[in-house]
């Protein structure tokens, strides 16, 4: 590890210096398949043509520019985001955890205007992720992630998935919304759920509660439609989005439908680079590319081969294969983190979520011949061959 950083990582014994495609290259020049995205963050993977265009043209003109002025480039990715979501407006900021607060501060805005006082907790999952700031920490229903950093910001409260029952228990007068992960990403990528997000959004319909998505990792397409949460048939109040947004660059965005539109006045909310031009320039070109019926639908299908060609391989130490689009697990019967060094050895690059879980999320562009070749390693390592 470079001393210059703090140890803050895990990482993995490589440098890359840069990337092509679904591709990333090391400082040797060995070329590795990557099947993370930097997270779900390259979603159009390295060096997309869209990309180079937007940076070049938008370096030219403008960097930033402060929120107290207006700026053509933001206001177009804004109105392009709004119109792709089906929301009403957005509030644009850095990353997931700062758009997740402010979900998190409309929720209990909205609350208090109508009822005042005393209707401040917010509803979350166990084995969400919602951040690592301390409040979305408080938010994140996973215990190891909390050790060392209390006290919490208060006012949340866990239900386990799927469990109508509890969800119904915890949805009392004290709740002013609920935020959920509509494919809970680094808990093994495990969707919610038709029945469990059908009942949360009936129960927060009668109570005026907010049915708030965090789609930071499973949005944008990457199930095969713009947001995870709508193969489940319900609406969100507001939904969060950032990773793969802007492709690389980060932002992250806050939509509110319009129920939730309304609730943030000047002052209320802020973001010293929010939205900035650069982001957004390389935003519209994810839109651009991404809000098609056709490229949702492929992002569809090569999810389909991709879980169905890692389940035709017959791995014995495959226990299970789960999925939506391009975001897929495999659960080991073994320790998952040793086979990401095993795997980069042998020019593979995936992730791993949870002690027995490898996660894949490789960029929408990738190709079926790319996805064998990355599957066929995969094999061999797992299957302990050379």
């Amino acid at each position: 590890m470079n001393k210059a950083f703090m140890n803050t990582y895990h990482e993995l014994p490589v440098t890359f210096t840069r990337g092509e495609g679904s591709y990333l290259f090391d400082t040797e020049g060995r070329r590795y398949l990557d099947f993370t995205s930097g997270i779900a963050v390259n979603c159009l993977g390295h060096g997309h043509p869209a990309f180079r265009r937007a940076i070049a043209a938008q370096s030219a003109k403008l960097l930033h520019v402060s929120n107290y002025y207006r700026c053509d480039t933001t206001e177009t990715f804004a109105e392009k985001l709004v119109a792709a979501s089906g929301m009403k407006n957005v509030f644009l900021c850095n990353s997931g955890a700062e758009a997740n607060e402010g979900a998190c501060k409309i929720a209990r805005k909205y609350s208090l205007k109508r009822y005042g006082k005393g209707r401040h907790t917010i509803v979350t999952l166990k084995g969400g992720f919602h951040g690592r700031t301390i409040t979305t920490l408080a938010a994140t229903g996973q215990e190891h992630f909390h050790k060392n950093f209390g006290p919490f910001t208060e006012g949340f409260r866990f239900v386990a998935p799927g469990d109508t029952e509890a969800l119904e228990s915890a949805l009392d007068d004290s709740v002013c919304g609920v935020l959920f992960e509509a494919v809970q990403g680094e808990s093994g990528v495990r969707p919610l759920g038709a029945d469990f997000a059908g009942k949360a959004a009936e129960i927060c319909a009668k109570k005026d509660i907010l049915l708030m998505f965090d789609e930071i990792q499973c949005g944008l397409g990457r199930t095969g439609a713009f947001f995870a949460f709508e193969s489940y048939g319900v609406r969100a109040d507001v939904a969060t989005l950032a990773k793969g947004l802007a492709g690389g660059i980060p932002v992250g965005a806050v939509l509110a439908g319009e129920k939730a539109s309304g609730v943030f006045e000047p002052g209320d909310h802020g973001s010293t680079f929010g939205g900035n031009p650069l982001a957004a320039a390389c935003g519209i070109a994810v839109l651009d590319t991404v809000n098609d019926p056709a490229f949702l639908l492929e992002i569809a299908e090569k999810g389909a081969y991709f879980a169905g060609r890692l389940e035709s391989l017959r791995i014995p130490c495959v226990t299970e294969i789960r999925g939506r689009g391009l975001m897929i697990a495999a659960d080991l019967s073994s320790q998952a983190r040793p086979m990401l060094e095993k795997l980069l050895t042998r020019g593979l690059l995936v992730l791993s979520a949870g002690e027995k879980t490898l996660r894949f999320l490789p960029p929408y562009t990738i190709s079926r011949e790319e996805i064998d070749a990355g599957l066929e390693i995969l094999a061999a390592a797992l299957r302990g061959g050379a």
